[in-house]
């Protein structure tokens, strides 16, 4: 059978379709505040949630010696702690799919030789990945768990960029594949492409730093932070400055908002300097798509801000960066050699 066929793209596609669900429903468990409501890791048996009253009420009693449910949830009857932990679980047991749905085939293109040396190269490194991701969930899962009833929003940060990242790294396996013979390149051009990719992860990171403090619940008003005013007040300012770019929720709403306009002028000044070039079909379609999309997550981002982030427009954002990036991958591939 020849080598990095078909179904290696189709496993390889599926695996981005997998990360794409599961990113949402990540979204979804940290807008509904249920990210805590599992407190241990069973890899195997938490699969099957509880069954029978006795189990829900055994699950309920571990998440109340927990910060969160003391500090923050103490009103919460069952039926209230199962509507979280129902987002906590189809968040774990989607992420234990994406492991089978990775090492199972692998493991059988491997045995049949059907990748390439260089694409099983490549696999192992998207394997690690996906490792190292469901090590941080777990890892920002104990963060909460301590003394404060929230995740710490460094690794919340970490543990969504990496499934960015995992996903953008897929795909590009998957590109090339699917697009294995190159095109001539525009050096210059393809540098303002990587520049504006690295600018579009910061602005992720961010936009987690946001969501890990709740920072969307700040400044609802657009363009200005505040009524009137183009800064906010902070109520407090930390000590030494730099803490308020990366802890400070105001501080780092207003990165975020200052850092959309960037990757808008970023993805308009590579839409203008395209129509100067000779292109591709392909490299035309991938430098409109990232205008369309660019326009549609800033307004997103926008009424996010202006309604205070409810959980559908909270999680149409993250799908809009989720697209965007996806748009800003394909880009890159094809205008790398």
């Amino acid at each position: 059978m020849k080598k990095d066929n078909k179904n290696v793209i189709y496993w390889l596609i599926t695996g981005c379709i997998l990360i794409f669900i599961m990113v949402v429903v990540g979204g979804i468990t940290r807008l509904t505040d249920s990210g805590l409501s599992i407190s241990n890791y069973k890899l195997i048996t938490g699969t099957i949630p509880p069954l029978n009253d006795t189990e829900w009420q055994e699950a309920f009693e571990l998440y109340q010696q927990y910060p969160e449910y003391q500090k923050l949830h103490s009103h919460f009857t069952i039926d209230d702690f199962k509507s979280i932990y129902f987002w906590e679980w189809l968040h774990r047991v989607i992420g234990r799919l994406i492991g089978l749905v990775f090492i199972i085939p692998f493991l059988y293109f491997l045995a049949t030789k059907q990748l390439t040396q260089k694409t099983i190269k490549k696999c192992l490194v998207l394997l690690f990945l996906g490792g190292f991701q469901g090590f941080l969930g777990w890892y920002m899962v104990k963060s909460g768990l301590v003394d404060r009833p929230d995740v710490s929003h460094y690794r919340l940060a970490a543990h969504l960029t990496t499934a960015f990242l995992t996903f953008a790294a897929t795909l590009w396996v998957a590109l090339d594949l699917i697009y294995p013979n190159k095109k001539p390149i525009n050096t210059k051009f393809r540098n303002l492409i990587i520049g504006s990719y690295l600018i579009l992860i910061i602005q992720i990171i961010y936009g987690a730093f946001v969501a890990g403090l709740k920072a969307g619940l700040l400044h609802n008003h657009w363009p200005l932070m505040n009524e009137n005013e183009f800064m906010h007040h902070t109520v407090y300012i930390l000590e030494p400055f730099y803490k308020n770019l990366i802890e400070n929720p105001s501080g780092i709403q207003f990165i975020h908002r200052t850092l959309a306009y960037i990757v808008v002028i970023c993805i308009v000044i590579l839409w203008f300097k395209s129509r100067k070039l000779t292109l591709t079909n392909l490299q035309k379609k991938g430098i409109n798509v990232l205008l369309i999309l660019v326009g549609f997550q800033f307004l997103l981002g926008v009424f996010t801000i202006i309604y205070a982030v409810p959980l559908w427009l909270g999680v149409a954002h993250q799908m809009g960066a989720f697209f965007l990036l996806s748009a800003m991958t394909f880009t890159l591939h094809r205008f790398s050699k």
